[in-house]
This record gives C-alpha cells, structure tokens and sequence, in this order.
C-alpha cells in the first residue's frame, strides 16, 4: 500500500521523546525505533491490521506517515498518542523540587494509544521479573512469531506484534526459549482469547477498564495499571506492585527511604486523579532513595 502523510500542530509544548519513552520496550524493542534524524518510529496491530508509524518534530509541527493496511488508523490517532486529550493543568503541586521538576518539562504529555492487547501482552511478560529479562522476552517473542512491519520499517528489523490468534500458535518451547514461565505464558494466553472483549477496554471509564483486564485471571492490579497508563492515557492508574516505585514516592514526598504500597497510596491521595502523573514527574526531581541490600537478581527460565 501507499505510503499516506499527515501534518499536525500539536497547540501546546510537547517533549517527543519524553512522551512516547513509555512505548518503547527496552532499546532493542522490535516494534519501537529511534533514528539518527530524529524520527521515531513506531509498528502497530492496529483494528485495520499491520501498521508503521513514522512521526518527526520540526519546530511547532509534527510530520508523521504511515504505511501498511493500519497506517491510516495509525494517523488517525496520532493526536492522541501525542497527548492532545491529555490534561496536565490540573495537577497543581506544592513550591519545591517537584513544582520546578512540573515546569523544567511542560512538553511532557501522557500518550494514549487506543490498543489495549500490544500494551498488555508486555505488561504480562514483565510481571515480577527484571527489566532485563522482560526486555529480552518481548524482543525474542517479536523476532520469531511477529510479522515485518509494512514500508521501509523491516529494512530497520522492525516487527509488529503476534495477532490475538498468532500468540496461541506460539508453542511451549518457544516460551521456554524467551525466558517466559509458565505462570505469565498461561496468561498471556487466556488474555489473547479475550482480546476482542479487552480491547473494548480503550473506550472505557477508567474503573471499567480496570474491572474489565483484572477479571483476566493473571491480570493484577499492576498489570492492568501499566497497560491503561499506555491505551487509554490514565492519568491516574497507579503500578501497586512495584518494586521501586513505592520507595521512589516515598523518599520524594516524605523523605521516607522504604514505603510499602498502601504507605505509597496515602502519600498519593491528595493529587487524584493525576497520581500517575505524579509518578512520571518525580524521576525529573533527580532524587533517588538511597539503596539498601541486593537487587533483585535475574531468574534464567531458559536453563529449567
């Protein structure tokens, strides 16, 4: 199919890459690229099938183009995946780091993209592993059972994700392979049966929306959490769950080294519905917990 173009002005300060970063999965994400250009790059299953998604910044002016039978839906939402039905004045912080760290990046905007499943499926693999091995999961599963991405992407490597009926053809060896147990595979897997109910979650409340992915068994509140801060753009879906996220709240809002979730919460509370957002500002603060025993150590599934 052709290549179709699409020009947008944004109307507000926007920070490209500071918007999209929650996309891209690990620097050799299969499905998220960044050139020397400048461009970004970015390869979708969308409703309308496979599609490429190139997006460059020039000044006040975004130019993006599309490829594939999903390029056109891909330019469709583009605004919103560049936060324009996001809204960050209503978050008002106290004076302080966190009010400088709000106005040293006015260009950071929640995306939303409008597809729950690619979003889920890696929040999946991610559930109580490292980074690391999560990262090395998604890019494994993309190479071998994902298709080329439409246009000039696949010279790139690019890859678009498994369809819903692809990720059930994936066999157990191949997991294996990926470094996936059993536990979050299973998952994935009952996740992709119900995928035309889920993605139906893109359009919903935020409380439907969660209701509708936790009643996956397997999809906590973490889970969900990561998933709809990316479709649906939630600006207060807050990852309960975490490894480090209630330490970094805790140490930047209370001056507290170690919190637990529910310590976390209350410390959250007064800034609904922007919790989320919150969470996105404190690393810009540049202040970090101080660290205490080991880190969490990587588990090799490959080797059981």
């Amino acid at each position: 199919m052709p290549a179709q173009t699409r020009q947008w002005r944004p109307g507000y300060p926007l920070d490209l890459g500071r918007t999209l970063f929650p996309l891209q999965r690990g620097t050799g994400d299969p499905a998220f690229r960044r050139t020397p250009d400048g461009a970004v790059w970015r390869a979708s299953r969308t409703p309308d099938g496979p599609g490429t998604l190139r997006i460059v910044q020039r000044a006040d002016e975004i130019d993006a183009t599309g490829w594939g039978p999903g390029g056109g839906w891909l330019l469709e939402q583009l605004p919103a995946m560049l936060g324009a039905h996001d809204d960050p004045a209503g978050l008002t912080l106290p004076p302080g780091p966190l009010r400088e760290a709000q106005r040293s990046c006015p260009g950071l905007r929640l995306t939303r993209t409008g597809l729950v499943m690619e979003s889920l499926v890696a929040a999946v693999l991610e559930q109580k592993v490292t980074t690391v091995e999560a990262y090395r999961a998604w890019r494994t599963l993309l190479r071998d059972h994902g298709t080329p991405a439409p246009g000039p992407a696949a010279d790139l490597g690019m890859r678009v994700v498994p369809s819903a009926r692809e990720w059930t053809l994936v066999p157990s060896w191949a997991w294996h392979r990926a470094g996936v147990d059993p536990k979050r595979s299973a998952t994935v897997l009952r996740a992709v049966r119900l995928a035309a109910r889920l993605e139906q979650a893109a359009a919903m409340p935020p409380a439907d929306a969660f209701a509708r992915l936790t009643a996956v068994p397997g999809v906590g509140p973490w889970t969900a959490a990561e998933t709809l801060q990316r479709s649906n753009g939630d600006a207060d879906a807050v990852s309960v769950g975490d490894f480090h996220l209630p330490n970094t709240v805790g140490w930047a809002l209370a001056g507290r080294p170690r919190s637990d979730d529910a310590q976390m919460l209350a410390l959250l509370e007064p800034y609904r519905p922007h919790r989320h957002r919150l969470c996105r500002i404190l690393p810009l603060t540049g202040a970090r917990p101080p660290k205490y025993g080991p880190r969490l150590a990587p588990n090799d599934h490959r080797n059981r």
